[in-house]
């Protein structure tokens, strides 16, 4: 299927186009925020604590900077762990569960249990525990962490979609053509995967940007980055909720509750779109008007004629 035509699809369902225009939005502020925020989102530029004004939109912290700076070029790093997370996990996630549900045998035994085992310990404690170990971990140290300890649901999955296609009449026909095994891989079985592979993506993003804001509101991220999970730790210390400075915890919480909504209509919508018994019955017919081809006067002929 042509890229335009995935697009078509996405932006003839609602969830798909409301969410894909807010994502959209995030990537363009975070790619203009220089642009957008003239002020060092670092600098001292306002009194201490200083709430929302013409001045400065989203206010000011405790020590001064612009809240509205940080609000933009939070939105960088924050969407740089998210995707950079989402496509390790995705590549782990794919390697491992194909690799365990299309040749089976001891191999789908050893990559089994490595996913058990991960599945079996709780997420957020471990990556407390080896966040405090590393100290104040920079973003790309936490993409990492996040990345390394969350493929195992993915795989789980892709494994038991793979074990299913095994047994298709296409790839069967394949083998028995002698194709190698990569090339049914890549071809035969990797394509009827995109959908799933397109939903643990857009999961991964979500939990990785929660993921990370956690890890910094718990004092172990880098303070020296701006982030918004930097943004929140800084508001916790400076005991802004219990002054009144409600605009250092709206800012923060705004964006990562709007970006994981945009990407969870997304996802939502991935599921609607691969998956006919989610569909509406108003979105299935929208969705059939795309997929049917457009009769010709030739064709209605050849019908009635038949």
């Amino acid at each position: 299927m042509r890229m335009p035509t995935i697009l078509k699809i996405l932006l003839g369902n609602r969830k798909a186009a409301c969410g894909l225009a807010i994502v959209v939005a995030f990537v363009l502020m975070a790619i203009f925020a220089p642009i957008l925020a003239s002020n060092e989102p670092t600098k001292r530029v306002a009194r201490p604590h200083q709430p929302p004004s013409a001045e400065f939109v989203m206010g000011s912290t405790r020590m001064g900077h612009d809240i509205w700076a940080q609000f933009t070029n939070g939105a960088r790093i924050s969407l740089l762990v998210g995707f950079s997370a989402g496509i390790l996990v995705c590549t782990l996630a794919v390697a491992i569960g194909i690799t365990a549900g299309y040749f089976g045998g001891m191999i789908d035994e050893c990559l089994t249990f490595l996913m058990n085992v991960v599945l079996v310990i709780p997420n957020l404690p471990l990556l407390l525990v080896l966040a405090s170990f590393i100290g104040e971990a920079s973003p790309t140290v936490i993409a990492v962490i996040i990345g390394l300890t969350s493929w195992a649901y993915g795989a789980r999955v892709i494994r038991a979609q793979t074990l299913a296609l095994r047994e298709k009449e296409f790839v069967i026909a394949a083998e028995v053509l002698g194709e190698p095994a990569w090339r049914i891989i890549l071809v035969e079985i990797l394509p009827n995967l995109i959908s799933i592979i397109g939903v643990s993506f857009i999961g991964s993003i979500i939990y990785a940007i929660v993921t990370e804001a956690t890890l910094e509101f718990l004092g172990l991220g880098d303070p020296t980055v701006v982030s918004w999970g930097i943004m929140l730790y800084n508001a916790q210390t400076s005991s802004a909720i219990l002054i009144g400075a409600w605009w250092e915890i709206l800012a923060p919480c705004f964006a990562i509750a709007t970006l994981g909504a945009g990407l969870a209509l997304l996802n939502f919508a991935i599921d609607e779109i691969a998956n006919p018994q989610l569909r509406s019955h108003k979105g299935l017919n929208r969705w059939k008007k795309l997929a049917t081809p457009v009769a010709t006067p030739l064709s209605a002929a050849q019908e009635k004629t038949a």
